[in-house]
């Protein structure tokens, strides 16, 4: 009996400790040192939150860059891949229509990049590699009516939000798709479409 109460009282200890005490000090660490990633990284145009840089969101207006696919429609609930290998017709199917529907829709740009064609295993990548960004200039361009020197603003604005490697040396250069368009309306907020 004594082994019993000293087991449920080393039980209680341990869930007071890990279950209550080390998430609240984890919570305030890192509300402390990361205050805005540890609250979503949520994006406010006029006090309104218009999303999360942690999350990849659907654009699909041509006035836009749009993000990577999603195998998930971007709802971060069931985020997921497909399970779809490259032997998948279903798979190659889907990549068939985008890749038809980015050479329709960005005419002359020429192959459009892997990442616009292939869903990222979470489905919510909020980036996009430079090139994808870069392939989608004359689509935005021609839907915003922007002139040759607006177009260079544009290229610009891209170039500005390119994210090196984490640390100097992970990952790869990328875009945040959500990030990119949140300036691309503040700079060109101007012109009517």
């Amino acid at each position: 009996m004594r082994i019993i109460k000293q087991a449920l009282k080393l039980f209680l200890v341990l869930t007071v400790i890990t279950g209550v005490v080390y998430p609240l000090l984890i919570t305030a660490v890192g509300n402390i040192v990361f205050p805005r990633q540890s609250n979503g990284s949520l994006m406010k145009i006029d006090s309104k939150i218009v999303g999360s840089a942690l999350i990849g969101q659907k654009f699909t207006e041509n006035k836009y860059f749009w993000p990577r696919p999603s195998a998930v429609d971007y709802n971060p609930l069931p985020s997921g891949g497909s399970n779809q290998g490259m032997t998948s017709e279903l798979l190659n199917a889907a990549i068939r229509e985008r890749k038809k529907l980015l050479i329709e829709s960005n005419p002359g740009a020429g192959e459009p990049p892997a990442d616009l064609l292939l869903a990222s295993g979470s489905g919510l990548d909020p980036h996009i590699s430079p090139e994808a960004a870069i392939y989608q200039i004359e689509r935005i361009a021609r839907a915003r009516q922007l002139d040759n020197k607006q177009k260079k603003s544009l290229t610009n604005i891209v170039q500005n939000h390119i994210e090196q490697f984490q640390l100097g040396i992970l990952g790869r250069p990328r875009v945040n798709v959500l990030i990119l368009n949140i300036a691309l309306d503040s700079a060109f907020a101007d012109i009517a479409l």
